[in-house]
């Protein structure tokens, strides 16, 4: 079984029982915060995937990590993860926790590039523009820069992509010339 088939079993096995007990903000904290640590430290992954440290070492490590920033529901999820030798996969289930999370409360990350940075205001008048045209409501906007694009902005959000960026249509410009779309064809 893949990394990404396992940690979605995971992770909807860990939101279900979190749903059920009333605790589902706590353990997305939770979540979150264990994301935050294995971007953040790559020694803590290398120990959770390496096969020379025994789990009863990793589940004092972990413990020892997470002491007061984690609830005792992820906590145990956690154990029970190291107990059947699934700790390896704990990045992959927390981001997969994170994904599901979002879509239970219908959370939306659009992702909006530009060539330079926005401000506040017209950050927020995107989103609510995207509010007012689409059913999206609750919409976590997530904004990057990237001067190759040259102006314009490209906007995503799931696997919908709108490129109104100066580089795409010069890129389609010269498209069109390669296929000498502008000279007839006389016969």
């Amino acid at each position: 079984m893949s990394n990404v088939r396992l940690a979605t079993r995971y992770a909807k096995s860990l939101l279900g029982l979190a749903i059920e007990r009333g605790e589902l903000e706590k353990a997305f904290t939770d979540m979150q915060w264990l994301q935050s640590v294995c971007k953040s430290n790559r020694d803590f992954i290398g120990m959770l995937r390496s096969p020379v440290i025994k789990s009863d070492t990793k589940g004092k490590i972990v413990k020892a990590v997470a002491r007061d920033n984690i609830g005792q529901l992820t906590n145990s999820f956690i154990q029970l993860l190291i107990n059947k030798g699934r700790e390896s996969a704990l990045p992959e289930i927390a981001t997969s926790f994170i994904q599901q999370y979002k879509e239970v409360k219908k959370i939306y990350t659009v992702k909006l590039t530009t060539a330079a940075p926005l401000g506040e205001g017209l950050k927020k008048s995107i989103v609510d523009h995207i509010k007012s045209t689409t059913e999206m409501q609750n919409i976590e906007l997530e904004a990057a820069v990237n001067e190759n694009i040259i102006g314009g902005f490209v906007i995503q959000t799931g696997d919908k992509l709108v490129d109104a960026s100066i580089a795409y249509d010069l890129k389609e410009i010269a498209r069109q010339f390669e296929n000498n779309d502008f000279i007839y064809k006389v016969r």
